[in-house]
């Protein structure tokens, strides 16, 4: 995928429309992991993940062919991806609305597995609702997306270096959570 990654900001430069559909294949499963961590809802995660590359493909248009070839691809996904989160995100609380259940339509585990793994995530889910807001971003596009220290502060206009201490911080925390719960 790095290959991938690295040599798409040319072939974007030389025809959006034929490259394009490259670029969501390699980032569409991590912008989708990362959303529903922030999100916590599917059908927000799904919809964050289609509004990302929508906006994406529309800069890409406004661009000219030196600016798309000089783009770092994962960060600059990553910084629309992150300010739709924000904004959905203070959208809902400004309207709170009766959460609605998941569809479930399609074929899947058991009910009891599904039980067990609802269980699961809700557990993380609670876990890194505990982190401030940095420390939550950082630790899930590190650990969830498999972001590297530089793209997650280049998304976040943080430095690497605090970047760094947000994710040991974060981890730090989840640790001292789940020693709590297990004593």
């Amino acid at each position: 995928m790095i290959a991938t990654l690295n040599s798409l900001p040319s072939r974007l430069a030389a025809d959006r429309d034929r490259a394009f559909p490259d670029l969501v294949h390699a980032l569409q499963d991590g912008v989708y992991s990362g959303a529903l961590q922030f999100t916590r809802n599917g059908h927000d995660a799904q919809d964050v993940t289609q509004e990302t590359f929508i906006r994406a493909y529309r800069a890409l248009g406004s661009y000219d062919p030196e600016r798309i070839s000089d783009l770092n691809l994962r960060p600059w996904i990553w910084t629309i991806a992150l300010n739709l989160c924000r904004n959905r995100a203070r959208s809902a609380s400004r309207r709170p609305e009766a959460a609605l259940a998941e569809d479930r339509a399609e074929a899947g585990p058991g009910p009891e597995a599904q039980a067990i793994a609802d269980a699961e995530v809700n557990e993380w889910r609670v876990r890194l609702s505990t982190l401030s807001g940095p420390q939550r971003t950082a630790v899930v596009l590190h650990h969830v997306v498999g972001l590297p220290y530089s793209e997650i502060a280049a998304s976040t206009g943080r430095t690497e270096s605090t970047t760094r201490s947000d994710v040991r911080r974060g981890l730090a925390r989840l640790r001292t959570l789940i020693e709590e719960e297990n004593r």
